[in-house]
């Protein structure tokens, strides 16, 4: 038997037995931890392996002034394109031309009709008329898909064209676009 200060006495067979247990497991954290540090090690030889003898570091700051440069391309395309986007507002973007033959003893279909739109159907219809002593232009203002002068029959194709896209079919060309119009508002 121990005695333990003069408080208590203890068998000295349990101290033995709870110093083993104690040693037991203080062993197998040891193992334990070994082995993670084992499995760690693999790891970083494994991450170390394409840096060809440059530190982390040095490659953690050349990647993060990359994405530095990168973000700031970035910011300066996202400006870029509000501008442009901004721009295509007023630009004419719908497109319609009909060829025709504007008097009967002209041939080759020489005098045409130009409707030219933005994205709002504001813009103009331009109509050349070719003749056999000279040339005639005119032009007409369009806003919002409508004239307030009379359209002439290759001038209303042209409008209708240059409202209906490039579908071909002007109808369903309308109809698509007026849809979109509608989705993005």
């Amino acid at each position: 038997m121990l005695d333990v200060f003069g408080l208590f006495e203890v068998n000295t067979l349990y101290v033995l037995v709870g110093m083993i247990g104690f040693t037991l497991i203080a062993f197998i954290l040891a193992i334990v931890a070994i082995v993670k540090a084992s499995k760690m090690k693999k790891k970083y030889t494994l991450m170390m392996e394409g840096s060809e003898g440059k530190s982390i570091e040095k490659l953690i700051r050349e990647y993060t002034g990359d994405i530095k440069g990168l973000k700031e391309t970035a910011d300066a395309n996202t400006e870029s394109i509000k501008d442009i986007y901004e721009k295509l507002e007023y630009t004419f973007t719908k497109v319609g031309i009909v060829k025709y033959d504007a008097f009967h003893e002209m041939g080759g279909k020489l005098s045409f009709a130009l409707c030219m739109l933005d994205k709002a159907n504001n813009g103009y219809v331009v109509n050349v008329m070719h003749s056999n002593t000279g040339c005639f232009a005119y032009i007409k203002e369009i806003v919002r898909g409508e004239s307030y002068l009379e359209l002439g029959d290759e001038e209303a194709k042209a409008l209708n064209e240059a409202l209906a896209g490039r579908l071909g079919d002007a109808n369903l060309s309308k109809e698509v676009n007026d849809l979109v119009q509608q989705n993005k508002m």
